[in-house]
């Protein structure tokens, strides 16, 4: 748990040290009560104790439900205001590029008048780069808590659009061994890969409607913040956008591939035929003369054996060369 306080007027920012469990939470308590009318305090937080988020959330005055939410940490992507205070469900994000996965986690944020809460779940911290990116621009903490949210939408949007950055590369090399001349069974990697966007598009498809509303002035919010906001909105756009296309993309790649097994198959099914056809005829002669009657055409003929075997080549080399012509061999 980390408590960052920022100055409004010139955006200067101190950190207070709580990463002791015991104490933490009481350093923190301390610290609010003592901020400045023109100063707010940036708590984050990385997979709360629930007794230790709901000890925070009384003193902030946070809903119940809220704070349920919160250590919960499995929520689709929205904003609900209770009272005074807004909350924001985000999805995190990530590409692993060993394995083709997509992993996700989830971020809470919590905006009060003096103060902002990130409550995180999962492997990726957006909120380390977000923190960065608000000490680089100190003019955005003039906006008040609301900088800390677009701070840290605006860096997990940028993870969203990395990630299918990544998944597209991943796509285009799975078309390209899907109409090549090899023949792999990539049914698998296309499915698992498919999944992965299934997941993506769940996280990234309910947050569009959540972030618009932001886009938009608002009585509480200064004027200034929208374009950042709009900004920030694009990006998801675009981005949910490129998701739902590449999900397209990857069905019309996997019916290509399960057409293109059915013609192997098919392929497969001639050459098996054709072969059949051709050991056919050797087989009739060889049965026809095997069946050991005492009376039989050629029986006492020098060169009768010579000409059944040739007799056998000649039409195995006719329906060959047949075969071979019409594309089955």
């Amino acid at each position: 748990m980390e408590c960052v306080s920022y100055q409004e007027r010139t955006g200067q920012c101190e950190q207070i040290d709580c990463r002791q469990a015991d104490t933490g939470c009481q350093v923190i308590l301390d610290h609010l009560a003592g901020l400045k009318p023109d100063e707010f305090a940036w708590i984050r937080m990385d997979d709360p104790c629930p007794e230790e988020l709901q000890r925070l959330g009384g003193y902030l005055k946070l809903h119940p439900l809220a704070v349920e939410d919160a250590v919960q940490a499995h929520q689709r992507p929205k904003q609900e205001r209770y009272s005074d205070v807004l909350a924001v469900a985000v999805k995190t994000l990530w590409f692993v590029e060993q394995t083709a996965d997509v992993e996700t986690g989830e971020v809470m944020i919590f905006l009060g008048p003096s103060f902002a809460l990130t409550v995180r779940h999962g492997a990726h911290d957006p909120t380390v780069e977000a923190a960065r990116r608000l000490e680089a621009q100190p003019d955005m903490a003039r906006f008040g808590p609301i900088a800390v949210l677009h701070a840290v939408t605006d860096v997990i949007v940028d993870a969203y659009t990395e990630a299918a950055a990544q998944i597209r590369t991943d796509l285009t090399e799975l078309e390209q061994c899907v109409f090549s001349p090899v023949r792999d069974d990539l049914t698998e990697q296309i499915y698992s890969l498919k999944r992965e966007v299934v997941e993506f598009r769940d996280a990234i498809g309910p947050l569009v409607p959540v972030m618009h509303p932001f886009t938009t002035v608002r009585d509480d919010w200064p004027r200034q913040v929208v374009p950042y906001f709009r900004d920030v909105t694009d990006h998801l756009t675009r981005t949910d956008t490129e998701v739902r296309a590449l999900d397209d993309l990857l069905s019309s790649v996997l019916d290509a591939h399960m057409a293109k097994v059915g013609t192997w198959q098919n392929d497969d099914m001639r050459r098996i035929s054709a072969w059949a056809a051709i050991f056919a005829i050797p087989t009739m002669v060889a049965g026809i003369y095997g069946m050991n009657f005492s009376h039989m055409p050629e029986l006492d003929w020098r060169y009768g054996y010579p000409c059944a075997l040739a007799l056998m080549a000649l039409g195995a080399g006719l329906l060959y060369r047949a075969f071979r012509r019409k594309g089955w061999l």
